[in-house]
């Protein structure tokens, strides 16, 4: 009833703006105020049509497929569609009629019902790829039990109405400021072409500004956006109680150790997996390079067996989160306190195997997912043979681009061919702080002088210079980039040549340069 009157609310406010327009309109006309009475009258009614649209746009929220996931049927994942519908039967409700693996660490229920929610829908679940990895099978199903707990408690038919006014909502505001948006462009726009041609004149150029462009759009969306706050603020405690709740039947179902385990796993996982995806699957990418097939959601598995020392660590230390008016999910810490401090009902945590024993074929079903949810330019990308290959070649390619800008300055300030060789050339014929004036700077360091000029220089001269010989290294052989899952990439060199490179490097860059430390590592690789 409250999510119903808040609905109605919803319309009270598009009601009370519409008559508050008409009567501002009824005002000018009847004040006869001539060409200015139009103008108002006619954009009163442009601010209207998207209030109006967002009132009356009756069809209920459908659910939209995820545009990144991948629907599995029951013939392709038997296993898992078993154990789905033996959750749904203990938790007393219907089983999902689709399913759809996602790459994201969350799993989701969702459920089109009919006349607000009276009658029951179309039901989806989502379960996220990482928790299949992440978690064992007991935890898993906790968290499915916690979602069918939503379904047997009807908040996912219930929720219509909620979604309802959310919906509409959002979509009243978002059109009344994106045309306020659209609004200050244009107006930005001919304020841009007016003042290019005061400069042309030989004016003096002044700041580009929309001015009051759109604002009769933005005043518009305020009220909505104040009645959406306010909508979040009172339906918060009933979405609160509604995930104690299906903690409760997940706890029921899954058990009180394998509940509370899944919900301290899940931030771990999730800061586990936005690392992973940073800085080991899409590593390669701006090299133009992607992990073996099935390893782009698959390789989390490596993360997380080489890191587990850190990750129990934070295993055992609950997010800290700032309470918000506005949060529908209760802080995880309040959920596992509750859960634990239920009775003891027998069974233990970590007692079964990993959950991707759920599919048929991980490997297959996670490449599967790759082509589902990858844009067209990733799915282009060349794919590594393996790991080690993938942090070699994309590693090698990006040093080999940061010695680009030393590259550049050696042909502008000696007319050198950007080879390592022309570049120690240069310095033993005494040019290094030339090349240093080639480089690009940062606007401190292009106003200092002397001694305070080399000193901002020096660091970016023996970094590009660092890339340079390691990539001349690289290519000969004599040097590779090592893949670390519990660490950056190191640079494996010749025995004995490792501690040496830094020292002569230090030296090549020097207030009097010396290139001999470097020359013998050239000299010792050409050797070997």
């Amino acid at each position: 009833m409250r999510a119903l009157v808040l609905l109605l609310g919803f319309y009270l406010v598009g009601l009370v703006l519409l008559g508050a327009l008409g009567a501002l309109d009824w005002w000018i006309i009847g004040g006869g105020h001539g060409g200015a009475a139009l103008k108002i009258v006619v954009v009163s009614v442009i601010v209207a049509i998207p209030i109006v649209q967002g009132m009356f746009a009756v069809r209920s929220p459908r659910f939209e497929p995820p545009a990144d996931g991948l629907r599995v049927g029951e013939h392709q994942e038997p296993r898992l569609w078993a154990t789905v519908r033996r959750l749904a039967e203990e938790t007393g409700t219907r089983a999902p009629g689709e399913i759809y693996l996602v790459p994201h660490v969350n799993a989701a229920v969702y459920e089109e019902s009919r006349l607000l929610g009276l009658r029951s829908g179309r039901r989806v679940l989502l379960i996220g790829a990482p928790l299949l990895t992440g978690l064992d099978e007991a935890q898993l199903i906790g968290v499915l039990a916690h979602e069918f707990g939503h379904y047997s408690n009807s908040d996912t038919r219930l929720g219509a109405i909620s979604r309802r006014g959310f919906e509409q909502i959002s979509r009243t505001v978002g059109t009344l400021l994106e045309r306020s948006a659209a609004k200050q462009a244009g107006e930005r726009e001919k304020a841009e072409a007016k003042e290019a041609k005061r400069v042309a004149k030989g004016k003096k150029a002044r700041e580009v500004s929309a001015g009051s462009a759109g604002i009769t759009f933005r005043l518009a969306a305020r009220p909505f956006i104040w009645y959406g706050q306010f909508y979040v603020r009172v339906m918060r405690g009933s979405m609160r109680r509604q995930e104690y709740a299906a903690d409760l039947a997940a706890a029921r179902i899954a058990g009180r150790d394998a509940t509370a385990s899944a919900l301290r796993e899940i931030p771990v996982l999730d800061s586990a997996f936005g690392f992973y995806m940073n800085s080991y699957a899409t590593l390669g990418a701006e090299a133009g390079l992607l992990p073996p097939h099935g390893e782009v959601y698959g390789g989390l598995s490596r993360l997380l067996d080489a890191r587990s020392p850190e990750l129990d660590e934070l295993r055992g230390e609950l997010p800290d989160e700032e309470p918000s008016p506005y949060d529908t999910h209760p802080p995880i810490a309040d959920r596992v306190a509750r859960i634990e401090a239920l009775p003891d009902d027998g069974r233990r945590a970590h007692t079964a195997g990993p959950a991707l024993g759920l599919l048929a074929d991980p490997a297959a079903a996670f490449a599967a997912l790759e082509q589902a949810s990858l844009t067209p330019r990733a799915l282009g990308l060349r794919r590594a043979a393996d790991w080690p290959q993938l942090v070699h070649e994309s590693m090698t390619t990006y040093t080999s681009a940061s010695a680009e800008p030393l590259r550049q300055a050696v042909r502008e300030a000696t007319g050198g061919d950007g080879s390592l060789e022309s570049v120690l050339a240069a310095i033993e014929a005494g040019a290094l702080w030339q090349l240093a004036e080639h480089l690009p700077k940062s606007q401190e360091a292009a106003s200092a002088t002397g001694r305070a000029a080399r000193e901002f220089a020096r660091p970016r001269l023996h970094a590009m210079l660092r890339d340079l010989l390691v990539t001349e290294l690289i290519a000969s052989g004599a040097a590779r980039f090592e893949l670390s899952w519990t660490g950056p990439a190191t640079l494996h060199l010749p025995e004995g040549q490792g501690a040496r490179l830094q020292p002569a490097l230090e030296a090549a860059v020097a207030d009097v340069p010396n290139t001999s430390g470097v020359r013998d590592l050239l000299a010792a690789q050409a050797a070997v």
